[in-house]
């Protein structure tokens, strides 16, 4: 089985070089990489990874920047194989996540999305635990080695938080494909990919056997779009949306949390001091009304 590794790139040129020799690196050969250039302003990384000798690399560089969901929606178009991963350009595999992947594929081939066991590492390639990681770990709560979930108490444990790591994941093309990345969401548009294959009746394999490291840093577009409320904003629609959407289920429990959204108001709680600091009145809004449930007010 080969496994078709898809990357979309617009970031620092040296954690973009990192990630694809750790994908030369493996362990196994039985994969294919595509890096699909967002249009970054410097030509050089482009070049360097298209002037790699190496057969399975292509490099595909985008006319007009299409921003994140629309980049992974052409990535996913461009997959030929039955499982893809959508790596992110900042971040590393370990020398067997392509051998890992692909005992788990054998092992459990009703797999729609896998979760592979991953480690945090900081901007500097570090180690590091930091409090959402943390609380990600407890919230999983997954038993030791492999696990097959599915059905109304997974989607309940993601809608409590989403412990999963979009860059690490292995999805199952024709899932993917059918539902498509939300164009409208650029922050929580993979809990909503992963929601609507579960919703359809998906299955997730677990694993903890770290093979991936996933990079968490202060510049990362989900760092930077939390403390002006845009993440909240998002998160507050897919949680409205997906609460409707197993009230007809009659996953009752899911619905509750989803409405609940307990975790996401406790995180625009600890962002509000920073917009507040910041003088910026549109941030400190979204957050206090993310906070307290209230409707959002346009400052423009």
């Amino acid at each position: 089985m080969t496994l078709e590794i898809m990357m979309p790139f617009y970031g620092r040129p040296d954690h973009f070089r990192i990630a694809v020799e750790s994908v030369l690196a493996q362990t196994s050969p039985d994969w294919r990489l595509t890096v699909v250039d967002d249009v970054y302003p410097d030509l050089e990384p482009g070049k360097w990874v298209a002037g790699l000798k190496d057969k399975r690399v292509t490099y595909v560089r985008n006319k007009e920047n299409l921003r994140p969901s629309r980049n992974y929606n052409k990535s996913v178009g461009l997959t030929r194989e039955p499982f893809v991963m959508i790596m992110g350009c900042d971040d590393a595999m370990l020398p067997t996540y392509v051998e890992r992947i692909a005992q788990l594929i054998a092992a459990h081939p009703e797999a729609d999305i896998i979760q592979p066991g991953v480690r945090v590492i900081d901007e500097n390639g570090e180690y590091s635990n930091p409090p959402a990681d943390r609380i990600k770990a407890r919230i999983r709560s997954t038993a030791p080695g492999t696990s097959v979930l599915s059905g109304e108490p997974l989607v309940t444990s993601l809608l409590r938080g989403n412990w999963t790591y979009f860059p690490s994941l292995v999805w199952r093309t024709e899932q993917v494909a059918k539902f498509t990345f939300r164009e409208d969401l650029n922050v929580v548009q993979d809990i909503d990919m992963i929601l609507n294959i579960l919703l359809d009746g998906g299955t997730m394999v677990v694993d903890d056997q770290p093979v991936f490291s996933y990079r968490r840093h202060s510049s990362s577009y989900s760092a930077t779009t939390g403390s002006d409320g845009t993440k909240f904003a998002q998160e507050r629609q897919l949680f409205t949306e997906m609460a409707a959407r197993c009230d007809a289920l009659g996953w009752d429990r899911a619905a509750k949390v989803a409405r609940a959204h307990t975790l996401s108001r406790a995180n625009a709680l600890m962002e509000l001091p920073r917009a507040i600091l910041s003088g910026d009145k549109q941030a400190r809004s979204n957050l206090t009304r993310h906070v307290f449930g209230l409707p959002y007010r346009d400052f423009s």
